[in-house]
C-alpha cells in the first residue's frame, strides 16, 4: 500500500483537535470598515469542521496531529 500525500492546501486551512477539526472563520480578511464591530468580535478565533465535512478532511490529511 502506498504512503497517502497530504492536500497541502487542506493542511494550511485545518487544524486537528483531539475531538476533530478546526478552521478559521470566513469574513474577516478584507472590507472590515462597513462591518459592525459586534460581528469582527464575533468572527475571530476557530470553529469546529462539521460533522459532514469532518469525513472530506479526514481524507486530506491522512496524517497525524502537528
Amino acid at each position: 500500500m502506498p504512503k497517502l500525500k497530504t492536500n497541502r492546501g487542506a493542511a494550511k486551512r485545518f487544524r486537528r483537535t483531539s475531538t476533530g477539526f478546526k478552521h478559521r472563520r470566513t469574513n474577516r480578511n478584507h472590507i472590515l470598515t462597513k462591518k459592525p464591530q459586534k460581528r469582527k468580535r464575533q468572527l475571530r478565533g476557530f470553529e469546529s469542521v462539521s460533522a459532514a465535512d469532518a469525513p472530506a478532511v479526514r481524507r486530506m490529511l491522512p496524517k497525524k496531529a502537528r
